[in-house]
């Protein structure tokens, strides 16, 4: 019997999503000779049935390029709104997959898009999804679709600064994507040859920072590249929240602790203006003159990295796969050298951070940069 597979793809773009989307469609359709839908904007457009075509030529020519040939966006299939109310879409995300007769949904995506495909499992549909973030920050994989590509134009972003930064003897901090974990900011720096390298899983000292720039200066070296992830954290501000949580502890009931550290995790969730807030000290610090590049939503265009196309190609060929075989509720992940399908179960829940004896940190600090501690 046919099988019928929907595909989408939710959350930010990146590179790569075509060549996933390209590798779905033609080993779906030519190795085992399914049937393929697109739904257009990820999740809105499988709540609201808008479909568009993979068939005859629709694959042709998208292996190279950027973004993503379905659309995406960040609405999910359950959401809470900013005046608490939560929409709950799953009963008509449901009803348009009975509609189409599908026997699989592919959610191509990062975390969120993860945890609103674990739902759709919960709810009884067949679900295998592909893990897709410049960040690298989905859980139970080492590479997510995009991150190579990201990884690149950031290395080659901060080779472009230094020549700014020498002739004119400054400080140029790059900020770049990462607000939960750094990996592409470590990737980064290190191949781009940054002299400071923050990230979120290293809470900076300010004078240690300061401290290993004017060393630099003192030593004829009259400029510093600082590679920034975007919610960095101080010691000091760890210090200051751990004493007004132990406040908190002393002071109210346990619900009271509890509504209070909701709070607390809230306020250091929005954490922002940090790179300005180090760019600042650094000045004040050091004395030297100091420019902040924001590389932005730049890390997520252009045409994918060889990487990246390879990447997608293999994560979406081993998906069909698994459908092939009936083998649903996974992720398909890249685990020491292998796709394996992993629960979903399994990858929901966590943020995936770089561990503190990781080699790229062992070899950043090796090569003399200051990690900030």
């Amino acid at each position: 019997m046919t099988k019928n597979i929907g595909v989408l793809t939710s959350g930010s773009d990146c590179p790569g999503l075509n060549a996933a989307i390209r590798a779905i469609g033609k080993s779906a359709q030519g190795s085992y000779g399914m049937q393929i839908v697109g739904f257009q904007d990820g999740f809105q457009g499988l709540i609201e049935d808008r479909t568009v075509s993979l068939g005859g030529g629709a694959l042709s020519g998208i292996l190279t390029s950027g973004g993503t040939i379905l659309g995406t966006s960040r609405d999910q299939v359950e959401e809470e709104k900013p005046d608490g109310k939560v929409i709950d879409m799953t009963d008509k995300a449901i009803k348009t997959y009975k509609k189409h007769k599908l026997d699989a949904l592919v959610c191509i995506g990062g975390k969120t898009t993860q945890e609103s495909a674990l739902q759709l499992k919960k709810s009884g549909l067949n679900i295998v999804t592909l893990p897709k973030s410049i960040n690298n920050d989905v859980n139970k994989t080492e590479l997510t679709i995009g991150f190579d590509t990201a990884l690149e134009v950031a290395g080659q972003s901060i080779d472009r600064l230094h020549s700014t930064a020498y002739s004119h003897h400054r400080i140029i901090i790059v900020e770049v994507m990462g607000a939960h974990n750094g990996w592409l900011t470590l990737g980064a720096g290190i191949s781009g040859g940054a002299d400071v390298i923050l990230i979120p899983e290293i809470p900076y000292d300010i004078n240690k920072i300061s401290d290993a720039v004017l060393q630099r200066n003192q030593a004829g070296k009259r400029f510093s590249i600082v590679a920034v992830a975007e919610r960095i954290v101080s010691q000091e501000q760890i210090a200051f929240t751990e004493r007004l949580r132990q406040i908190n502890a002393m002071m109210r009931s346990d619900t009271e602790q509890d509504d209070v550290n909701t709070q607390l995790q809230k306020i250091e969730n929005k954490r922002t203006d940090t790179t300005f807030q180090v760019s600042n000290q650094l000045k004040d610090f050091t004395g030297l003159e100091t420019r902040i590049t924001i590389l932005g939503y730049l890390l997520r265009g252009g045409a994918p990295s060889a990487g990246d196309r390879i990447l997608a190609t293999q994560l979406g060929t081993t998906c069909t796969a698994l459908i092939n075989e009936d083998h649903y509720g996974v992720m398909v992940a890249l685990q020491e050298g292998r796709f394996e399908p992993v629960p979903l179960e399994e990858v929901v829940g966590e943020h995936k951070q770089i561990p503190l004896d990781h080699p790229w940190i062992q070899s950043a600090r090796r090569v003399g940069t200051c990690l900030g501690d």
